[in-house]
């Protein structure tokens, strides 16, 4: 008879020759963006917050490779500078989401009863408000920072992972190792921890590639309505406000982030996508 507690189902194995072509495509146009978030203030050509009133509004050249702002500042720099702020921003709203949410959806999903009830309501509330509106809400009662911004956008995040981490853990509670767990007479920490945790980590990882390119669009929102990062500060969100008044007479102020901006989108997304088609277990026959 076939001992039931061997009936845990193994590890994929991920073979590496067989990528995702959105994968490989979203590694590729990241790439660039994370060496900038890391040594941007050593790559850039100038100080992100120097001013030189005599270089004010200068159209891209050999000088200033994406021309100046309206206070001289080279638009290359402070794009290439403010890459770590915006990816900083999104990666850590969505750990601090991920941080609370999954605790929360284990529980839910593990307890049922009026203990998931009670978490599950609780999350339909935070779900009522657009994230915008929850994330201004947030901000509202403290002056805006920076750090406000990522611990408000993972707050407005948390019920998104929770509902999936909940969803995810009740069809695992029907599978034969949980009930071997139980059968052994595991404590209710480490089947969660030890047996349920490990086996939810592929969609939970496709869910937080989704939720930074959230967070990068939130933040980004909130930094240009004036909630998020403030001047001098090199946010692309913040840059972008700031090139209003200038559109038309010098709309490189605004393309150059912008432009960075769907970059950080479009690779996230696509590596998001690559990791969903990696880790399907219904793509086994496809790598």
């Amino acid at each position: 008879m076939t001992d039931a507690t061997s009936i845990r189902p193994a590890p994929r194995r991920l073979r590496m020759s067989a990528l995702p072509g959105s994968l490989i495509v979203g590694i590729v146009l990241l790439a660039p963006l994370v060496v900038a978030a890391v040594a941007g203030s050593w790559l850039a050509p100038y100080p992100y917050d120097e001013m030189n009133i005599m270089s004010r509004l200068q159209p891209p050249g050999s000088d200033f490779w994406f021309g100046t702002d309206e206070f001289g500042r080279d638009v290359f720099s402070r794009t290439l500078v403010g890459t770590g702020s915006s990816l900083v921003m999104g990666v850590a709203a969505t750990a601090l989401s991920l941080l609370a949410g999954v605790p929360l959806g284990l529980v839910a999903g593990y307890k049922g009863g009026r203990v998931g009830e009670a978490i599950m309501r609780a999350m339909d509330v935070l779900m009522s408000f657009p994230p915008i509106l929850l994330g201004i809400l947030v901000l509202a009662v403290t002056p805006p920072a920076q750090w406000k911004a990522i611990a408000a956008i993972g707050i407005v995040y948390v019920p998104q992972v929770v509902r999936l981490t909940r969803a995810i853990t009740l069809e695992l509670m029907q599978e034969e190792f949980i009930t071997a767990a139980h059968l052994r007479g595991e404590s209710a920490t480490y089947i969660l921890f030890k047996e349920i945790l490990p086996n939810i980590w592929p969609p939970l990882a496709v869910e937080a590639s989704l939720r930074v390119v959230f967070a990068i669009l939130l933040g980004a929102s909130l930094s240009f309505i004036g909630m998020g990062a403030q001047p001098p500060s090199s946010d692309w969100g913040l840059m972008i406000s700031e090139a209003r008044p200038f559109v038309e007479q010098a709309p490189w102020i605004a393309l150059c982030p912008g432009f960075a901006l769907a970059i950080a989108v479009i690779g996230i997304n696509l590596l998001g996508d690559g990791l969903r088609a990696l880790l399907d277990p219904r793509n086994t026959g496809a790598h």
